[in-house]
Parts: structure tokens; sequence; C-alpha cells
């Protein structure tokens, strides 16, 4: 199988990569960075820019499926500017990935794009699936429903279209468990806000695995890409804090504090999705870090 991925310079992506040079895929991925491109046996990099649609034409050659990973990163102040970067650059990626496969002769089967369980709103007692028809009208919500929306346009191309909605990525190099544990490192965890806020996960290796069973297993539609075990915060910030054999002497951190330091973007830290994972555990697809403690002593060892 030849694979095209975009946001291949990411935690998933090189993880995606990685798993792909195992098993004996051969790796075209775009990126915004000249100085990134590489090309070996396996991995070859093409230039691309979204926001001016400008584009390699050539990463088309031979690609069997896409998977789709382009957007700047959530963890950025949410200013208006950084607000319009952050929806703009999933949108502009979907619109070009659907020129290039327009104007250009193909064998593209499958195209398999990352989401958000962003979309879903924040609840402290219900659980999501797939089917949940109510969608969030916060700015995570609002984009990813565009996002969707917009990847959604390419079943014009007669090709399979999965949609994973990702949770929060737990890795060792880097991310979002980086950022949570290093008060703890330091002696300063607590819970943020009431603590009591559903945070759904995924072990990075797991997500990239996941990317590529919905590939080789022609997966179609809205998946959620989450462990089956979700936890709280005050569940993950404890967790984290004995792994590490660090206190946790403070309050937690309350909500308007957090608003006042972050803004609006606080609201990754303090929203709640507790979201159910039957639909890709029904589809064969099985998990290496189905526990939380798992997860974690893998990413903090």
């Amino acid at each position: 199988m030849k694979i095209l991925i975009t946001g291949a310079t990411g935690l998933i992506g090189k993880e995606i990569i990685r798993l792909c040079e195992q098993r004996g895929y051969k790796v075209h991925y775009l990126t915004t960075s000249k100085d990134k491109l590489i090309e070996t046996d396996t991995v070859s990099g093409f230039y691309w820019n979204p926001e001016t649609q400008e584009i390699n034409e050539k990463c088309l050659k031979g690609i069997d499926g896409i998977i789709n990973l382009a957007g700047s990163s959530i963890a950025q102040r949410w200013t208006t500017k950084n607000k319009r970067k952050i929806l703009n650059s999933r949108i502009n990626s979907v619109q070009l990935l659907h020129k290039l496969l327009v104007q250009n002769s193909n064998k593209v089967k499958s195209i398999v794009s990352a989401s958000a369980i962003g979309i879903y709103p924040s609840s402290f007692s219900k659980e999501y699936d797939e089917a949940e028809q109510m969608l969030s009208n916060s700015f995570l919500g609002k984009v990813t429903k565009s996002w969707e929306e917009e990847i959604d346009r390419l079943n014009d191309l007669h090709i399979r279209i999965c949609k994973l909605r990702i949770g929060i990525v737990l890795s060792k190099k880097g991310g979002a468990l980086a950022q949570i544990t290093k008060p703890i490192k330091f002696g300063f965890g607590a819970a943020l806000g009431s603590g009591n806020q559903f945070q759904s996960w995924i072990h990075n290796t797991d997500i990239a695995n996941l990317f590529l069973f919905a590939l080789e297993s022609n997966l179609k539609g809205v998946y959620n890409a989450v462990a089956p075990n979700p936890v709280t915060n005050k569940e993950l910030t404890k967790l984290i804090a004995d792994h590490l054999r660090k206190p946790l002497w403070l309050p937690n951190v309350p909500s308007i504090v957090l608003k006042v330091i972050l803004g609006e973007m606080a609201a990754i830290a303090l929203e709640s999705q507790k979201v159910n994972n039957s639909k890709i555990l029904d589809s064969g697809f099985s998990f290496k870090y189905e526990k939380i403690e798992n997860a974690l002593s893998d990413c903090l060892s």
C-alpha cells in the first residue's frame, strides 16, 4: 500500500510513518516546510501550501489512500487571528486535497481524516456516541463541525470517507501530556476546575494504528477514536502524580483563574466529553492501551 499523509510531521503523523515502515508501506507526505522534505526508499516528502492552494501534484502518484491530519494546533491563545488560522488551516487543506484529486488522475480508494471529540457538547453526565445529533456551539465545536462538513464534500469523488473523532492524545514525545505533567513534576499539581470533567483519551500508538486500520479495513463514516475507559481530570491528575511520586497538596485551580490566564482557550481543560468507543471496537480494532494506568506507565517511563 502507498499512503499520502498530511500533517505528517506532528506527533500522530510521525508515529503513523514509523508503523508504515514496519509494515512495508510506502509513504508520501505533504509539508509546508521545505526544510522538512526528505527522500528515502520508503518515505518521500512533497511541498504544499494550503493557504495559497499550492501543491506538488507528484505527491499523488501511485497513492491508494490518504490520511489527513493537517491543521494548526488548538494549543495557542485564541485571539481572533489565531482562531481564523485554526479554522482556515483545516478548511484550506481539505479544499486543496479536493482540487488535487479532481484535477489529477488517481487510484485513491479511501480517505481517513482527523476530527475531534470537541464536536460534542460539554456534559458531566452524558455519554456520547457517533449517533449524537446535538453538536457543541463552542469555538472547538464549530471548527470541528465545519471541518467535517468540508471533508464530506469529498464524497462527490466516490471515495470512501472515514472521520476519526480524536480525544486527548497521550504520548511520551510531547503534546498534551507534557503540558499536563509539567506543573505536577514541580510540585504544583492540582485538578482543574471541579476536576469532575471527563477526559476521553487515546495513546499515540493506538491512534496511529487506528488510522491505518481504518484504511486497511475500508472503514466509512464517523468513529470515535478514544480508548475504552475515560477518566475525570481529577483521576488523571492523581494517577500522573502517583506515577511520578509527587504530592498533590494544592486545592483545585478554580475555573475563573484558568479563564483569566488562558482566556477562551480554558475550554480545552474545562469542557467534559465522556465518549463511547463501541463502534470502533465492533469493527474489530483492538487497543494496546485500554487502561489509563498502562498508557501513563508507557508515556512517563
